[in-house]
């Protein structure tokens, strides 16, 4: 039988180590090779073929969700398994935007993660209950509009954490409000809006508020 090849991201070596102790009474996994960066990932997936890799979702110089994007657009048949230590919608959606066939938490126990590589490795798409039950209630939440605007060009880019902001930028909030609303920092808000103003290619608040009204966000202010 041959050994399913593994490409080992992270950048706590404790980690990796960690990974690799697991690992090594399995024979049918066999570790190629780790890497400790997203642009190191690229280059180690380029010369060792992996056939999955455990990548970290939070990395220094590139971060696990670019680094998926760029290794499947070379080589789409890799499984990529994204690792992190929250339950963060956000990087969830992200990661499943970039194309990783599963997510897992850095605290699941061995049987899940020996699971979960395997499954992937025949080509299947695997994610644990807790990360399941994140995703059926992403889709829970949106409402109609917000289905119809994920489905438009302009709004397909954007996080559910992000349609939520847009939401209530369009009901005419200001970034302190948002922020106790959500109960985030004003930092993170202002982080969001600047990704926001990105992805619709917008230049400012007012431009936002139109986009968003014109998609039927904001409704609720109306009434």
């Amino acid at each position: 039988m041959t050994a399913i090849r593994v490409l080992i991201v992270d950048d706590h070596t404790l980690f990796r180590e960690g990974l690799q102790a697991i690992f090594q009474a399995e024979q049918d996994i066999e570790v190629v090779g780790e890497a400790a960066s997203g642009l190191e990932a690229i280059e180690q997936t380029r010369q060792l073929q992996p056939n999955v890799i455990l990548m970290d979702i939070k990395m220094g110089d590139l971060n696990g969700v670019e680094a998926c994007k760029r290794i499947l657009s070379e080589q789409p048949e890799v499984g990529i398994i994204m690792l992190t230590m929250l339950e963060d919608s956000d990087s969830l959606f992200a990661a499943m935007s970039a194309g990783a066939k599963s997510y897992i938490l850095k605290g699941a126990d061995k049987a899940e993660v020996l699971k979960t590589i395997r499954a992937v490795a025949r080509g299947d798409v695997l994610f644990g209950s807790v990360i399941a039950e994140r995703i059926t209630g992403l889709f829970r939440n949106l409402d109609r509009t917000q289905v119809k605007d994920l489905k438009t060009s302009e709004f397909m880019d954007l996080t559910p954490r992000e349609h939520e902001i847009l939401e209530l930028i369009a009901q005419g909030l200001n970034n302190q409000a948002i922020a106790v609303s959500l109960g985030i920092t004003g930092k993170t808000v202002s982080n969001h809006i600047s990704n926001i103003f990105n992805k619709l290619q917008v230049v400012d608040r007012a431009q936002a508020i139109i986009k968003a009204r014109e998609a039927g966000l904001g409704q609720d202010a109306d009434r």
